[in-house]
């Protein structure tokens, strides 16, 4: 039976999905905890992307279930699921290139309120309140992904590490408490991804109360996450702490080699 820590945070039992013939998650259960970083790791085809689906209402399961903080998130829509605190980030980019980074966020505090359309057109204080607050903590959150500098320059100007923060950073928009991240590495080179990690270790103190990344950037992945769940065809390998992990012989048999041995 799996152990069930009291700082609990997302609780995922016996999730599975299949499509036609192919099992793309198999009986796989975990645990978010409060203030860690989790990866979500192996390789290509092994379920991790079908796994965020099902955890975030993308997909629906055909067995297993969620719960976010005691609270069943099973069959809730995605936008439900996002407003009660679990928030993710796609692998291809949600960034609008025509946009400023500033416009960017803004837009996605717009996204996360969902304001009536009648009020767009006949504002009270109470809109304007929520203007000016959505402003200010875009420009912290510009500053926390360390864009300050890029403020008001296009998306299209951004490099890939850059738009990649820019996008953690209008995630951060919506207020999670877990941030769950597909690929944030996807495209960096070495320099850019020590940032991400750098930035992701702050906000998870700062920001958020836990993040999750299915990330294939190993080096990334063992110099951030505090933990890992690997999967292989559908079906969770191991969970332990990255040194844990590069000692499992199934670990580096299905998925890091022997360069990790």
């Amino acid at each position: 039976m799996t152990q069930i820590h009291t700082d609990c945070l997302l609780k995922v039992s016996g999730l599975s999905k299949r499509f036609g013939g192919v099992a793309a998650v198999r009986d796989v259960s975990f645990e978010v905890r409060k203030g860690e970083i989790l990866g979500l790791v192996g390789p290509n085809g092994a379920g991790k992307t079908s796994c965020f689906n099902l955890v975030t209402g993308f997909y629906r399961p055909d067995q297993g279930d969620v719960s976010f903080c005691g609270t069943r998130l099973t069959g809730r829509k995605p936008h439900e699921i996002a407003r009660a605190g679990v928030v993710r980030s796609f692998q291809k980019t949600s960034v609008l290139k025509s946009l400023s980074v500033f416009e960017n966020i803004l837009a996605g505090h717009y996204l996360a309120a969902r304001q009536p359309l009648w009020r767009v057109f006949f504002p009270g204080h109470a809109v304007r309140d929520a203007e000016k607050a959505a402003r200010d903590n875009a420009e912290r959150l510009i500053e926390r992904v360390g864009l300050s500098r890029r403020i008001d320059a296009p998306a299209y100007l951004l490099s890939c590490g850059e738009l990649r923060l820019l996008e953690v950073a209008m995630a951060l928009a919506a207020r999670p408490r877990i941030l769950m991240l597909d690929e944030p590495a996807a495209g960096l080179n070495t320099q850019e991804a020590v940032v991400l990690g750098n930035a992701l270790r702050e906000l998870r103190e700062s920001e958020v109360e836990a993040i999750v990344l299915v990330e294939h950037n190993m080096n990334l992945v063992m110099s951030t996450c505090d933990r890992l769940v690997v999967m292989h065809l559908g079906a969770k390998l191991a969970d332990g702490i990255p040194a844990e992990i590069l000692k499992n012989p199934q670990v580096v048999e299905a998925y890091l080699g022997r360069a990790y041995a």
